[in-house]
């Protein structure tokens, strides 16, 4: 999968919705008339013009701007509320609309604890923040969705049945399923989908508000009881119109829905396959819900304006049957499997003592992986690879390697990372200075600005922290952004200051506290409201010189050992832009200015982030490896300009893109 070419793919889809929306908007209006001006003439309230009433006689200019004018302002409207609600609410707010709760990240039962660490897995592989989980309770068919307006607003829910039948391998293939409808675009499509067609339902909830008002409206005196069931023969007959107009829209709904999402299941089924490499676990995972009596059914009733979501068929009824926005079951497993005989899987319930499916509860990752083992067999033929072709796309290899770090996180690490006070003292004693003065100093911030839990959690974790292996900071970071996530706004406030003032103590920013703040409290940021989302602003990067500049000086001066190394990777990267950059001075490569430069490049279309990264990866591939240093700066990187790249691999030797040569 071409993840920037999925970015443009997503975006014209989007435009291609927008055409479906209007189109049926304008049906509606058409249909809308018909009704209002037919019941008007109906009750004898209508003469066009002083002529005779007449069924035929349905052409009055001023009623059908009023109408279309009506039917605009209601539909739009109600997309309008709708997407306001859904940017505010995010993933979580479609996720607790269908009946999801949040499962808490320092759980201890054996099917949640199993649900969390795959996503955990998943997320790291594919170089996306760890998105919350949450388990809808009541649902016993086997499902599953992701939800969100970007990937650090992601969430993934999975209904009971899917959680509790599938083993953890169909769980894994269901899990990359969601993974890819995150990576290529098409998770923010499908919650503007919900936003778009919420406004084509109004009409019908409308047309059932006049059904009511005219079945329950009051009496009055005799005297105007003849022109009061004159109003309420007309209301009836309105509201019954209207409700059949909402029944063509709910039919235009499921039209639209079908015709954006169709297809993208099987790309995202191909995805999770390439992800994982075992085609038995999501084919497995289909097969148990063609023999599941359940199936994939969602039985909340809000599941219908979500349904286009859902890993599989979530109604089974009515026109959303007709109009399915998923291939048949069928399909999608003889395009994994070829071979398959025809014959569905029942299933059971997994339980704990199910050899298959042991874990250990104290940590991150599941045992029978041990660490290094599988990653190194195949580290050999994956060595030379481009980063720019695996943005998005995500190997077994990086799964194996996720599941490495996460069981190489000392067990405390791992269980504070979980919860709300240990997450926080976490990520501040990352940030705590090896300087004794420094270090009093940075104790005194939290006196001062943290709760007494995270000191004490400090003080205790601090030794486990200062000895953890470089390679291992980024995944505990990562672990530990679900649990910041679930805090309050207040108490994020605090917490944000708190990174602030412990980067701040010795009066200087490094680069590992600059990326520590990109990767942490940027996606933080959005999810608590302090920072817009990036809107594509710019589409050549003519204007943007001094910020490629910047970030190509700054990584260019990183991991290189002589003036001269640096100079050449600079224009090695600048060539593959195709623009006149100069190499600036050691004391220009300012983190404050970097910060500010690549802010302005993360609103650059797609195929402009494509070439920044492709820079990038020529400029740190100059000497063919790549440190921890650049490791570190390129991940923060990519974070801000929204592009999810796998992990580098320990040793790994890294060559450009050919295509930049």
């Amino acid at each position: 999968m071409d993840f920037f070419r999925s970015q443009e793919v997503a975006r014209r889809k989007t435009g291609r919705l927008i055409v479906l929306f209007v189109a049926a908007v304008m049906v509606i209006i058409v249909l809308a008339y018909v009704v209002v001006a037919g019941v008007l003439i109906a009750a004898g309230a209508y003469h066009g013009n002083g002529r005779s009433t007449d069924w035929t006689d349905l052409s009055d200019p001023l009623l059908l701007v009023a109408i279309g004018a009506g039917t605009l302002l209601l539909v739009g409207g109600g997309s309008f509320f709708k997407l306001i609600q859904l940017r505010n609410g995010g993933g979580a707010a479609v996720a607790e609309g269908v009946g999801g709760r949040l499962v808490n990240t320092s759980t201890t039962d054996f099917v949640e604890r199993r649900l969390l660490n795959v996503v955990e897995e998943m997320a790291i592989a594919s170089g996306t923040p760890v998105p919350p989980v949450y388990l809808l309770d009541e649902e016993s068919g086997i499902n599953a969705f992701a939800a969100g307006f970007s990937p650090a607003e992601a969430v993934v829910g999975v209904t009971r049945g899917g959680a509790e039948r599938l083993s953890r391998d169909e769980l894994q293939g269901v899990i990359a399923h969601e993974f890819s409808h995150i990576l290529n675009g098409d998770m923010r499509l499908n919650i503007r989908l919900i936003g778009i067609l919420h406004g084509i339902l109004v009409i019908g909830l409308l047309g059932q508000i006049l059904l009511r008002a005219g079945v329950y409206g009051g009496g009055g005196s005799r005297r105007s009881s003849r022109n009061k069931g004159s109003a309420t023969a007309v209301i009836l007959g309105i509201g019954a119109g209207l409700a059949v107009v909402g029944f063509a829209g709910t039919f235009f709904g499921n039209w639209i829905k079908a015709a954006v999402s169709r297809q993208r299941e099987f790309l995202a089924d191909a995805s999770a396959v390439q992800f994982t490499r075992n085609p038995s676990g999501i084919a497995g995972a289909l097969k148990k819900i063609g023999g599941f009596v359940g199936h994939a059914r969602i039985a909340n009733p809000n599941a219908a304006q979500a349904s286009h979501m859902f890993f599989g068929r979530a109604l089974t009824t009515g026109l959303s049957a007709i109009f399915s926005t998923h291939p048949p079951v069928e399909d999608r497993i003889r395009r994994i499997d070829p071979s398959w005989d025809g014959r569905f899987v029942e299933s059971r319930p997994v339980r704990h003592g199910d050899a298959a499916e042991k874990i250990d509860l104290s940590r991150s990752a599941t045992a029978g992986h041990p660490p290094g083992r599988g990653v190194e067999m195949v580290l050999g033929a994956a060595a030379v690879e481009s980063l720019v072709r695996r943005i998005g796309n995500p190997a077994p290899v990086h799964v194996e390697y996720a599941k490495e770090l996460l069981a190489a996180i000392p067990p405390a690490l791992a269980s504070a990372a979980r919860e709300p006070f240990g997450s926080q003292a976490v990520v501040v004693g990352l940030l705590t200075s090896d300087d004794a003065e420094v270090r009093a100093a940075q104790g005194a911030c939290l006196l001062r600005l943290g709760e007494p839990g995270v000191r004490e959690e400090w003080e205790r974790l601090l030794p486990t922290v200062r000895s953890l292996e470089g390679r291992l900071r980024l995944p505990v970071l990562e672990a530990a952004i679900p649990a910041l996530g679930a805090m309050s706004p207040t108490q994020y406030e605090r917490f944000r200051a708190l990174v602030v003032e412990f980067c701040r103590a010795d009066k200087r920013l490094d680069l590992f506290e600059w990326c520590l703040q990109r990767i942490v409290l940027g996606g933080l940021d959005l999810k608590f409201g302090r920072a817009p989302r990036r809107a594509v602003h710019y589409y050549a990067l003519a204007r943007l010189g001094p910020e490629c500049e910047q970030l190509l000086s700054v990584l260019a001066r990183v991991g290189t050992r002589s003036p001269e190394d640096a100079r050449r990777a600079f224009a090695s990267a600048a060539d593959v832009l195709g623009a006149e950059l100069s190499f600036l001075p050691a004391d220009q490569c300012e983190l404050r200015r970097l910060d500010e430069a690549v802010g302005r490049l993360a609103r650059t279309a797609p195929r402009l982030k494509r070439e920044l990264v492709r820079a990038c990866e020529t400029c740190i591939a100059a000497d063919r490896r790549i440190t921890a240093e650049e490791a570190e700066l390129l991940r923060a990187v990519v974070v801000v300009l929204g592009c999810p790249m796998p992990p580098v691999l320990p040793g790994e030797v890294i060559e450009a893109d050919p295509r930049t040569a």
